[in-house]
C-alpha cells in the first residue's frame, strides 16, 4: 500500500480551469503534509504539415513560447503561494506533455502527481486523447486527478 508521506508533489499545469482545480487540491495536500510543489508545463514543438512540405517553429518562435510559458508559470506560482504553499518551484519542457510529465516526475522523484482533467468523453476524447489518462496509466507514483467544479 502506498505511503501517504507526500513531500514532493508535481502539479502539471496547462493554464486551464482543470489545472486551477488541481493547484487548489495540491495546496491542500501540501499544507497538510508540509510538501514542496513543482508546477510544470510541457508543450509540443509547434509544427504544421502542408502538401508542399512541413513547417517547424523558428528558434525565435520557440524562445517566445518558452518566455510566455515561464511568465504564466510565475503568475501561477504567485497564486500557489497565496493558497498557502510554502515551497513552490516551476519548470517547463518542450515535448509531448504526458511523456514530459512522467519524465519530470521521475527526475524529481515525485511522491504524488496532482493534475487536472478536462473530462472529455466520446469523440472529443478519441480525437484529442487525454494527457491525464496517459499519465495515470504510466506513472510510478500515486496520481490524483481533479476536475474543475461546475
Amino acid at each position: 500500500m502506498p505511503s501517504a508521506d507526500w513531500k514532493r508533489i508535481l502539479c502539471p499545469i496547462d493554464f486551464s480551469d482543470a489545472s486551477r482545480a488541481a493547484l487548489e487540491a495540491a495546496a491542500q495536500v501540501a499544507k497538510r503534509y508540509g510538501a514542496k510543489v513543482a508546477l510544470f508545463h510541457a508543450y509540443p514543438v509547434p509544427g504544421y504539415t502542408f502538401p508542399d512540405g512541413s513547417f517547424v517553429a523558428s528558434s525565435k518562435m520557440l524562445e517566445e513560447l518558452s518566455d510566455q510559458a515561464h511568465r504564466h508559470l510565475l503568475e501561477w506560482k504567485a497564486i500557489a503561494e497565496k493558497l498557502g504553499i510554502a515551497q513552490v518551484e516551476i519548470a517547463t519542457a518542450i515535448g509531448e506533455p504526458a511523456h514530459e510529465i512522467l519524465a519530470f516526475a521521475k527526475e524529481q522523484q515525485a511522491d504524488l502527481l496532482i493534475l487536472g482533467t478536462h473530462g472529455r468523453t466520446g469523440l472529443q476524447h478519441a480525437l484529442m486523447g487525454s494527457v491525464a489518462e496517459r499519465v495515470v496509466r504510466r506513472a510510478t507514483c500515486p496520481v490524483l486527478t481533479v476536475r474543475p467544479g461546475p
